[in-house]
């Protein structure tokens, strides 16, 4: 045997197959069960691999975002931030010694910002320790509230492959991992948007925090918390499905009817996740899927986790403008200018003719393919409306309310004088 095992990847009953194949004289497999048991064995192992695959994209215990405040990832930005605290706090302290002559309301704020710069630098370097150290207990919780027992979705589907109601019917089997298959995809999707949006969000925390030292203005920290645990906290959107678990009876096919929900969410958190970033990387998923199926319940789902979002125009009766990816860019990016006391020119609210030709070119394949099409089933429609006999024609009949044709009416007589008395 090699000092290294191949095998030590490989788990459930092929570590057994991967062990006897390095032996030099292997036993034969035992014949118990039959192929049945061993396919359904096979079946399991594969469903616990897939449940714990999908738990370890969706909360993993490790992230990309830097762990050390002198990691080559984040010390730039930190280096940023604090130089940014102290330009702040000189032009302060500057502007306070200039106006002295106004006593209190100086000192105040000589004080205020005196604190809140020391508040932003000490907050800066322990932002990714912090952000580390709360990512692992989302992780561990997730991994205990979601994987515990037969009470959760992956305890229940796993228990239900064992002794379920439908248990040894291959197309249950087949499409509980059809469906496991699927929700692992989104949840490598969920992983990307998540691992992506923490990683900015962490690097963005110096020039953020920075905007405290011009007087304690808390907005802008206050949106980025918001962003990043709501990042953070993502994975326990799946927790929603627990009471519906015992719903499903022992049936795997309404485990599968939840793993499908379970995806709608997935897909709804990417959505959500991160300006811009977010609901793209969802509208691909969501035009990948609806090119390769026609079938009206999956996209129905796919439009729940994905809904359209456009930019209406304001009219006169007051329709409102919905909030697109990039005006969500504007508005983060307005509410930290402000924290630094710098108005951002507003975004208009109509439709401008940059938005109108961009909508168009967007839509220019889709809308070249649907003409195309027409004009093929006009042409195909007179073809065949070419092949048939043409109709002799009759006589004209008349037009809807019209009245017969019938004998004219006859004049009515003048009127006479009467005779002079």
């Amino acid at each position: 045997m090699p000092d290294s095992n191949p095998c030590d990847g490989i788990k459930g009953q092929a570590r057994e197959f991967c062990d006897r194949s390095l032996q030099e004289d292997p036993p034969l497999p035992s014949q118990g069960g039959g192929i049945t048991d061993g396919a359904s064995d096979l079946v399991k192992d594969m469903a616990k691999g897939l449940a714990e695959t999908i738990s370890e994209l969706v909360a993993p215990k490790n992230m990309s975002a830097p762990q050390k405040p002198d990691d080559w990832q984040y010390g730039p930005f930190l280096w940023l931030g604090q130089h940014l605290s102290v330009a702040i706090f000189v032009c302060v302290v500057v502007v306070c010694a200039l106006t002295a002559w106004q006593g209190a309301p100086r000192l105040k704020q000589l004080g205020a910002s005196t604190g809140w710069t020391l508040v932003a630098v000490a907050g800066m370097a322990s932002v990714p320790q912090a952000v580390m150290l709360l990512n692992a207990a989302v992780s561990s919780a997730f991994t205990a509230a979601f994987n515990s027992n037969e009470g959760t979705l992956f305890g229940a589907i796993i228990g239900d492959l064992e002794k379920g109601g439908d248990a040894g019917n291959p197309l249950a089997q087949l499409l509980i991992i059809s469906a496991l298959v699927v929700c692992m995809a989104f949840a490598g999707l969920v992983f990307l948007t998540r691992q992506l949006g923490v990683l900015v969000i962490v690097c963005m925390a110096p020039v953020v925090l920075a905007s405290l030292a011009r007087g304690g203005d808390t907005t802008a920290v206050k949106a980025w918390m918001n962003k990043l645990l709501g990042l953070l906290f993502t994975p326990f959107a799946l927790l929603f499905l627990a009471p519906f678990v015992q719903l499903a009876g022992g049936s795997l096919v309404l485990d599968a009817v939840l793993l499908l929900a379970a995806d709608v969410l997935m897909i709804r958190m990417i959505f959500h996740g991160i300006p811009w970033v977010g609901p793209r990387l969802a509208g691909v998923a969501r035009n990948a899927v609806e090119a390769r199926t026609t079938n009206p319940l999956v996209r129905a789902a796919m439009r729940a986790g994905v809904p359209d979002v456009y930019e209406q125009e304001n009219g006169p009766r007051g329709w409102r403008t919905v909030p697109t990816p990039g005006r969500a860019v504007h508005q983060d990016k307005g509410v930290l200018l402000a924290a630094y006391g710098i108005t951002q020119q507003p975004r208009p609210g109509r439709l401008t003719t940059a938005s109108t030709i961009a909508q168009v070119e967007q839509n220019a394949a889709r809308t070249a393919q649907i003409t195309e099409a027409r004009r093929q089933a006009r042409a195909d429609h007179s073809q065949r409306g070419g092949g048939a006999q043409p109709r002799t024609p009759g006589p004209a009949s008349p037009p809807p309310g019209a009245r017969p044709p019938g004998p004219a009416p006859s004049p009515a007589p003048a009127p006479t004088r009467p005779p002079t008395p």
